[in-house]
This record gives structure tokens, C-alpha cells and sequence, in this order.
């Protein structure tokens, strides 16, 4: 038989005191059974669908950004892209061709329509960009054009701000015969609804060339219904001469700091990007 006293001499350890998890000890206490296991489990679940954060998509963008893509990139498959490319340039063309149409017209009687002229700039600029169908994601080849429609709003706006004042400086009241009436409101129309398309293109192929440029058909559109509203209210009110060339300083003062911001904003993106010539 065992000696008891060998048995007080040499006391079994009891189990119940040995740290099953070490490791996973938080705040003096272990996980509850099995959480080890599950959490590794559910750690190498390959089929859970990854949630990602605002935080992680911005930084997603401006990985993609930083390897000469656009965000479209990720957005549209190669014949979507392709796509919406060719639909930029109908839309470019279109606003060229009409635009045209329009400042030959409102040239004809000597009216300087220097918002007509950036209009055709402009989707001069936009074609460029997407003339290249490997380039349609290229954030390079979308700061240059950018950089370059932010040039041409400074000088436009410039052009624009010098006829507004020098008509307030003369008195030159807004005079609307029928034909000019006529253009002033196909102008209007038109480049409202080329704004939209190229608002929506822009948006699509995460283009701020293409959204510049809905912009500026934007302005146009407001340019050939102020005509329209001066008139209209020299007509009635003739002190009121001054409403036209003040209208002309204010749309020449707003595209003037949309070309400054857009400079501010393009010219170091073209830095960071120039050595990223890579098109998908």
C-alpha cells in the first residue's frame, strides 16, 4: 500500500491551475473556450466579403492616383471605358460645331462672344485628352489637359472682364433685335444641355477635364439668357443700362478663380505623376 505521507510529500498538481492560453491573456483573464480557435477560424474565412472604411477607400483612390490611373480605373471594365470615351468626344465635337455656329452669328453683329470662344477652347482640350484610347485612365494626361483649360479661363476671364467694364465705362446699354434674340436663346439651350451630358461623362470617367468643361458650357448658357434678362429689363427700366456689364464682371470674376483653383490644384498632380506614362 501507498504511504500516506508520501502522498502530503509529493501533492499532485491540480489542472485546473495551469494557463491553457498564455498568449491570449487580456487583463488578467483568458477568452472563453474554443474563441482562440474560432477567432483564427473566422480570421481565414476567404469566402466573407472585405467591408472597407471611407478612410480605406480614399486611400485606395490615391494609390491608384499615385500609379498614374484615374479612380475609372476601377470603376469600369476596358469596354465601358471605351465607351463613354467615344460619347466625350460626339459630346466635344457637337459643342465645337455648334458653338462655332453660334459665334460666327453673334460676330456678324459685332458682338464679342469671348464666352463662344473659350467654349470651343475648351472641348478643343477635352478632345486631346481622350484622342488616345489607351490614355482614358491616365491621371497624367487628365492634369496636363487641366492645367491647360486652367490657363485658358485665366486668359478668357481676362477678355471677359475687360469688354464688361469698358461697357460700363461707356454706358453701352444691352440692345436685342430679333436675330440676336433668336441666338441668345438656341446659345442658352444648347450649352444647358451640353453641360448636362458632360457633366454626366465627367462624372462617370472621374474626368475634371470633362466637368471643366461642362462648366464652362454652363457659362455659356447663363451668358446668352443675361442678354436676354438685360434687355428685357433696360426695356422697361432704362437706368437700369448697367445690368448687363455688371452680369459680364461677375461671370468674369467667377471663371477667373475657377482657373486659379484649377491651376492650384493641377499643376503639382502633374509633377507627382510625370513619371508615370503607364495606359491600360
Amino acid at each position: 500500500m501507498t504511504d500516506p505521507a508520501t502522498q502530503e510529500s509529493y501533492p499532485v498538481p491540480d489542472p485546473t491551475i495551469v494557463d491553457p492560453c498564455p498568449a491570449t491573456v487580456r487583463n488578467g483573464q483568458c477568452p472563453p473556450d474554443g474563441f482562440t480557435n474560432n477567432h483564427h477560424q473566422q480570421a481565414k474565412t476567404p469566402s466573407q466579403p472585405e467591408l472597407f472604411t471611407t478612410g480605406q477607400e480614399m486611400k485606395i483612390t490615391d494609390s491608384v492616383e499615385g500609379e498614374g490611373l484615374l479612380e475609372s480605373s476601377m470603376r469600369l471594365k476596358p469596354h465601358e471605358a471605351q465607351s463613354y470615351r467615344k460619347k466625350a468626344l460626339w459630346v466635344s465635337w457637337i459643342s465645337i460645331v455648334v458653338t462655332l455656329i453660334l459665334a460666327v452669328a453673334a460676330f456678324s453683329k459685332h458682338l464679342k462672344y469671348f464666352d463662344a470662344t473659350l467654349d470651343v477652347l475648351s472641348s478643343v482640350i477635352v478632345l486631346w485628352r481622350y484622342s488616345n484610347a489607351a490614355a482614358v485612365h491616365s491621371a497624367h494626361r487628365e492634369y496636363i489637359a487641366c492645367v491647360v483649360l486652367g490657363i485658358v479661363f485665366v486668359l478668357s476671364s481676362l477678355c471677359i472682364l475687360g469688354k464688361a467694364i469698358h461697357d460700363l465705362a461707356t454706358r453701352v446699354p444691352p440692345e436685342v433685335d430679333d436675330f440676336l434674340f433668336s441666338v441668345s436663346i438656341v446659345s442658352g439651350l444648347t450649352c444647358a444641355v451640353l453641360a448636362v451630358a458632360k457633366f454626366m461623362l465627367g462624372r462617370v470617367l472621374t474626368s475634371r477635364a470633362l466637368i471643366t468643361d461642362g462648366f464652362n458650357s454652363l457659362v455659356g448658357a447663363i451668358m446668352g439668357f443675361s442678354i436676354l434678362i438685360s434687355a428685357e429689363v433696360f426695356k422697361h427700366h432704362t437706368d437700369v443700362w448697367f445690368l448687363d456689364g455688371t452680369i459680364g464682371v461677375l461671370i468674369g470674376l467667377i471663371i477667373l478663380a475657377y482657373g486659379v483653383k484649377l491651376l492650384k490644384d493641377m499643376v503639382p498632380r502633374v509633377r507627382q505623376t510625370r513619371n508615370y506614362e503607364r495606359f491600360e
